[in-house]
């Protein structure tokens, strides 16, 4: 992408695969929107062209462990796929927990793409964890929901962002979904009035929305904003006016970036699963 001169950025999904590209579009200069991935890794280096439309890791693990408090947890497992975004936010969650006296009773990372996750299914229930937090992707988090029910688990269930999909559900199965948490920014189904966009959204690519459709959209028309108020393509420039915007309005509130180039506003929502999808819980 470097070598065909493009001039902006709009990626990526997977916080473990955007890392790496990082620092090659900051020698190019080129600036970064970052619709999805959303571990606090990716502002270590404090790059200058790094923008997320997403919310953080940070935010995401200080919301779980908020709701998790209040639902009157008392002993919590914490269960992550050992890449950046998820042992980000297991790491974090776990730090709040312990701050908001709530025990962490199991803590583990599992390895992604296995089919069999008997053991930190027993590591869970020897443990008498009664809520599971899952941090990993939907693949992983919905076989891990199916074994523990399989297992007699009763406990509450919470994933994290990367698993809101109704693959989870077609994963886990239905039945098994049922009342599964999620901690999630703004989705096209949990915005008031999304209505009208997913209906524009069907009618125009015959398809429904996924999950990060919307911070992705807003992602293009910001970039097109700070092309426009920096009257150029070029990369300081449109970095520059990036920095500048201030009260953009886009799906999760009035764009105005932090000094760290995440969002100013927006915040996670707690959805549970009803039927075959997501919803916002009430």
């Amino acid at each position: 992408m470097v070598t065909a001169k493009i001039n902006i950025s709009v990626g990526g999904y997977c916080s473990g695969a955007t890392l790496p590209t990082l620092t090659i579009f900051e020698k190019a200069n080129i600036p970064m929107l970052i619709p999805a991935a959303n571990s606090a890794d990716l502002l270590k280096g404090s790059l200058k062209n790094v923008f997320l439309i997403n919310g953080t890791g940070i935010q995401q693990a200080q919301a779980a462990a908020d709701f998790i408090k209040a639902e009157g947890s008392k002993a919590v497992a914490l269960v992550d796929d050992n890449t950046s975004y998820s042992k980000d936010i297991t790491t974090r969650a776990a730090e709040n927990l312990k701050t908001a006296g709530v025990t962490v009773a199991n803590q583990q990372s599992v390895t992604a793409g296995e089919s069999d996750y008997s053991g930190a299914v027993t590591a869970i229930t020897r443990a008498n964890s009664d809520f599971v937090y899952w941090t990993g992707y939907y693949q992983e988090g919905g076989l891990l929901i199916k074994q523990l029910r399989a297992a007699g688990y009763t406990g509450k269930i919470m994933v994290a962002d990367g698993s809101v999909d109704k693959q989870l559900v077609d994963i886990a199965g239905e039945a098994n979904a049922q009342g599964v948490f999620a901690t999630m920014t703004q989705t096209p189904s949990t915005i008031p009035g999304g209505e009208k966009w997913i209906a524009d959204y069907k009618a125009k690519f015959n398809a429904d929305p996924g999950p990060y459709s919307t911070q992705s959209y807003d992602a293009v028309r910001v970039a097109a904003e700070a092309v426009k108020k920096a009257g150029s393509t070029d990369g300081a420039k449109v970095i520059t006016a990036l920095e500048g915007i201030d009260n953009f309005k886009i799906f999760s509130g009035n764009l105005k970036f932090t000094p760290e180039h995440t969002l100013s506003e927006g915040g996670f929502d707690i959805l549970v699963v009803k039927g075959t999808d997501f919803v916002l819980n009430k």
